[in-house]
């Protein structure tokens, strides 16, 4: 058999690598009961964490390890591990698939399988393989907001200059954000000369739109005086609307505000009758002010 036959035999013969599909999820986080929160801690709360429970079969295989999800981890990586066995996963990362949610649960993963203490490598594309909805005991989010990323360190290690100044740059970054009790999901933030609400929405895209079309129409979208509705983002396949608010109000001052705002819109969604034609016009004003985040 001459040379070019066989090499193009051993082609023929080889085993085929699967191609790694990078398929982009649009709810990464649906089935989790706290879906809102995980897209809020996602995308819009700089400094927070919650413990996270294993599932069974994780459990069996690695111990039921001390597991805590952070909104942002050092250098924006996707997960660590502590000497004492805690693991931290990273929700808010710089090299992601198509979808979050198995990403994180390959960080998490990982992250078991390493030693503790040690670094841990996570590929940028995880290939199929479990999800969070498949790694975890689902629950609400126990979360904890915090001013800065203190929870990363352990005990001592803020007193090394360097820890100390990349943790001070770190903390810099950080914009005051409280998460509000008077809607889920919502949280009140500060930036330069600014300051919002920014709400992640539960209901499905349309249905939401809807509700907040009705609103428009009515004229009821603001809070109060002095606050405008802003727009609203597309974030993991729910709606985030964002209004704008005088800059010296404290945060507690809005918990009526967004309350009163939460039975109106409540009230909207109840309505199921199709939009008059004031609605239809505040629906496409709507989505002209309409960002998405992924």
């Amino acid at each position: 058999m001459s040379k070019r036959r066989k090499s193009q035999r051993a082609v023929e013969t080889a085993p085929k690598r699967e191609k790694v599909r990078d398929v982009f999820v649009p709810r990464p986080f649906e089935g989790l009961v706290d879906e809102p929160e995980w897209i809020a801690l996602r995308e819009l709360v700089p400094a927070a964490s919650a413990p996270l429970r294993l599932a069974p079969a994780l459990v069996e295989e690695h111990g039921d390890r001390p597991v805590v999800l952070a909104t942002v981890l050092p250098m924006a990586a996707p997960a660590m591990t502590k000497e004492d066995g805690r693991v931290f996963v990273g929700l808010q990362r710089h090299q992601q698939s198509g979808d979050v949610s198995r990403d994180l649960a390959d960080a998490l993963i990982s992250a078991l399988r390493a030693t503790p203490g040690s670094p841990v490598t996570v590929p940028p594309l995880p290939g199929p393989g479990p999800r969070l909805q498949d790694v975890l005991v689902d629950g609400p989010l126990e979360i904890t907001m915090h001013e800065g990323f203190d929870f990363w360190l352990d005990p001592g290690a803020g007193e090394d200059p360097t820890v100390q100044a990349s943790l001070e740059r770190a903390n810099a970054a950080v914009y005051p954000t409280v998460r509000l009790d008077s809607a889920r999901a919502a949280y009140w933030c500060q930036v330069p000369e600014k300051a919002h609400v920014r709400w992640v929405l539960s209901e499905d895209e349309d249905t939401a739109l809807d509700a907040l079309s009705r609103l428009g129409a009515a004229g009821t979208l603001p809070l109060g005086d002095g606050t405008r509705f802003a727009g609203m983002f597309r974030a993991h396949g729910r709606l985030v609307p964002v209004w704008d608010l005088p800059e010296d109000v404290p945060a507690g001052e809005w918990e009526g505000p967004v309350a009163e705002f939460a039975k109106r819109y409540a009230e909207a969604l109840a309505d199921q009758a199709p939009l008059d034609p004031a609605g239809r016009r505040a629906r496409q004003g709507l989505l002209g002010r309409q960002l998405t985040l992924r």
